[in-house]
C-alpha cells in the first residue's frame, strides 16, 4: 500500500515535473475544512463528520481557458451513524483517513475562476471508530475499510493575481468504501464538500 501511495505521487508531479519546459507551470499548497458522510442501506441514521484536508498540488494549462490540476491531499472523512443488530442500537463515528490523488480537469470561465471536474484515487490510510453501544463504549481501530477507492470530484475555485485561491467542491466515491469481506452485503459510499484555501507559486 506505502508503494502503491508513493507510486501515485511520483507520477502525478512527475507529470507537473516533464511539463516545466512550458512556460507556465504553477505548483502550491492548500488546506481546508472537510464536511463528509457515507450513505449506505445498512445504516440506520448517520450525520456528516467534520475533518481537514491539506496537501500539494500543480496546474498544468494546456491553452488560456483549459488547465490538468493533479493534486495529493491527506484527508480526514467519515461519518457518524446508528444501526440496530438485533433489535438493539449501536451508535459510532467512523474515522476513514485518505491519501487522495484527484486529477482535475479545470476550465476558466473568467479570469481568475475556474469549474474543476475529474477523477480521485483513494488510498485508505488509517481506520478507527468511536463506538457506543448497549454493552459499553470506547475507541477501537477497524478493518472495515477498502485500502482502495476510486472516486470523482467536482468544484470550482477562484485564484487571485497574488496566486491565493479559495476553492469549494463536491467528492463521491464510486467504489464501496468498506471492504465486503468484511462487512455485510450493503455498500457503503463517501461523499462529501470540501472547502479550501491555498497558495500558488
Amino acid at each position: 500500500m506505502k508503494n502503491l501511495i508513493v507510486l501515485a505521487i511520483i507520477t502525478v508531479f512527475g507529470i507537473s515535473t516533464s511539463a516545466t519546459a512550458q512556460e507556465y507551470v504553477y505548483f502550491g499548497v492548500k488546506g481546508g475544512v472537510n464536511f463528509t458522510n457515507m450513505t449506505s442501506d445498512g445504516f440506520e441514521d448517520n450525520n456528516s463528520r467534520t475533518g481537514f484536508n491539506i496537501g500539494l498540488l500543480s496546474e498544468i494549462p494546456v491553452s488560456e481557458k483549459f488547465s490538468v490540476q493533479p493534486e495529493v491531499l491527506y484527508s480526514t472523512q467519515g461519518t457518524e451513524a446508528e444501526q440496530v443488530i438485533g433489535g438493539e442500537t449501536s451508535s459510532g463515528e467512523y474515522n476513514l483517513d485518505y491519501i487522495q490523488v484527484p486529477v482535475l480537469a479545470k476550465l476558466y470561465l473568467i479570469d481568475g475562476l475556474s469549474l474543476e471536474l475529474g477523477p480521485s484515487f483513494n488510498f485508505l490510510v488509517d481506520e478507527e471508530i468511536a463506538f457506543d453501544t448497549p454493552i459499553g463504549d470506547g475507541n477501537a481501530d477497524a478493518e472495515y475499510g477498502s485500502t482502495f477507492e476510486f472516486g470523482g470530484a467536482v468544484g470550482a475555485s477562484y485564484k487571485f493575481n497574488n496566486g491565493f485561491f479559495a476553492s469549494a467542491r463536491y467528492t463521491q466515491g464510486f467504489t464501496d468504501a468498506f471492504d465486503s469481506e468484511n462487512w455485510d452485503e450493503d455498500a457503503v459510499n463517501n461523499n462529501g464538500f470540501q472547502l479550501g484555501v491555498g497558495l500558488m507559486f
